[in-house]
């Protein structure tokens, strides 16, 4: 089975008329997308957009053996007249599917947003599944396959979805078992709210994702250099920079994630309570929190992908339970004791099996602590990024809520 992408944008497309916005500004060229539309097989079209038949043409194909246009937007889009020779768009009822004369069937799944999702399974078995711009699927493993539920098949070979608005949705599509290792998974409905430039493929990259220019043809089915998910991730930042954002979004298209929070509750503090509070408010429902320091046996176990945030407060925890802040115990074996300790955490970053995206300050970069012990934790927290970073196959820094690739 055969895609071609028309269009990978929003609904607006990109750059949107008229908009000064930097995404905008530079999405010229290669980087320029119209509405997202698909055309399987030059005989399935999935969103009929303005210019759909020139897309086409410049891809190489034509419009011409379209024998059914299918719809998913919630609405019937914007008002476009329907190329000559073309059948009048429709679309498939939840839980309806739709079999072609040329052998292709269209299953419509269910979505918990207004819209039509679409699954396409090819003369051959190939299966594509298509979502709408904000859509995500729903009741998925609660049937027999389908438009229900997965029931328990085989990942699909490909998927086409919002996954930079909708990040959620592929993580349910993996809790399910519908998207795996070797799922093509294809980012559309691309808007101004992306990243510009590479920073676009690093994000799409930490989600198992890519995107692909307007008018690209894939195969179904065939062997694709699908993005390795990094397994080690550090994300370094100042105060207020993001890191904490970033780290949460290099995760929240998997789902099961459990939160690692090593700062605890600190009673009686309400400026902290509300830092937690809204931490917890912008993660997704499905991951679960622990507050604990103690990092080592969690990366010894099996389990979900682990989010550290952060490694600055792990330090002050164990610099603590040291004495490090006492010159004397410093020098009479608290020194030695941290070292061994920070050297323990990195062996387990090593040779940990879970997925770990751990958050880390950046401090050293800032005016000289006045007191000795400020400059004795900058110090060790250095040699503690240091270390971990050592053992992570992308670092990041993050900068004004940019985050810049230092590693992977």
């Amino acid at each position: 089975m055969e895609l071609t992408l028309l269009g990978t944008g929003a609904p607006g497309g990109l750059p949107l008329p008229d908009c000064p916005c930097a995404a905008c500004a530079t999405a010229l060229g290669p980087a320029a997308r119209a509405a997202t539309a698909l055309l399987v097989d030059g005989v399935l079209l999935l969103d009929l957009t303005p210019g759909a038949a020139f897309a086409a043409a410049r891809a190489g194909h034509s419009l011409g053996g379209v024998r059914q246009v299918l719809l998913s937007h919630p609405h019937d889009g914007p008002a476009v007249e329907v190329p000559a020779g073309l059948p009048q768009p429709g679309r498939v009822a939840d839980g309806r599917e739709l079999a072609l004369l040329t052998g292709h069937r269209v299953r419509s799944v269910a979505l918990d947003a207004p819209g039509s999702g679409y699954e396409v399974t090819g003369p051959d078995g190939e299966r594509l599944l298509y979502l709408p711009p904000g859509g995500a699927p729903a009741g998925l493993g609660e049937g027999n396959g389908g438009a229900q539920g997965h029931g328990g098949r085989s990942p699909y070979e490909m998927v086409v979805a919002d996954v930079l608005g909708r990040p959620d949705g592929l993580a349910r599509l993996r809790a399910a078992g519908a998207v795996g290792p070797t799922t093509d998974v294809i980012a559309v409905h691309i808007g101004h709210e992306a990243p510009p430039g590479p920073e676009l493929a690093r994000r799409l990259a930490a989600a198992g994702a890519r995107a692909v220019p307007d008018g690209s043809t894939l195969v179904i089915g065939a062997y694709e250099d699908v993005p390795d998910v990094p397994r080690r991730t550090l994300v370094l930042g100042g105060a207020r920079s993001g890191k904490s954002v970033e780290a949460e979004r290099r995760l929240e298209a998997f789902p099961e994630v459990l939160y690692v929070a090593t700062g605890g509750t600190r009673n009686g503090d309400t400026e902290w309570a509300r830092r937690v509070s809204v931490h917890r408010e912008r993660r997704p429902g499905s991951w679960r929190t622990t507050e604990t320091c103690d990092l080592v046996p969690l990366l010894a176990d099996d389990g979900p992908p682990l989010l550290v945030d952060c490694l600055s407060l792990w330090l002050t925890h164990v610099m603590d339970e040291v004495k490090a802040w006492d010159d004397d115990e410093w020098a009479g074996g608290g020194e030695r004791e941290l070292r061994r300790r920070v050297v323990e955490l990195a062996d387990a970053v090593r040779a940990t099996g879970r997925t770990v995206v751990a958050v880390s300050n950046e401090v050293g970069s800032g005016i000289v602590p006045a007191t000795a012990s400020g400059r004795r934790y900058r110090d060790e927290l250095g040699r503690l990024n240091t270390l971990f970073a050592a053992e992570c196959e992308h670092v990041l820094l993050v900068v004004a809520g940019q985050a810049l690739a230092l590693r992977g």
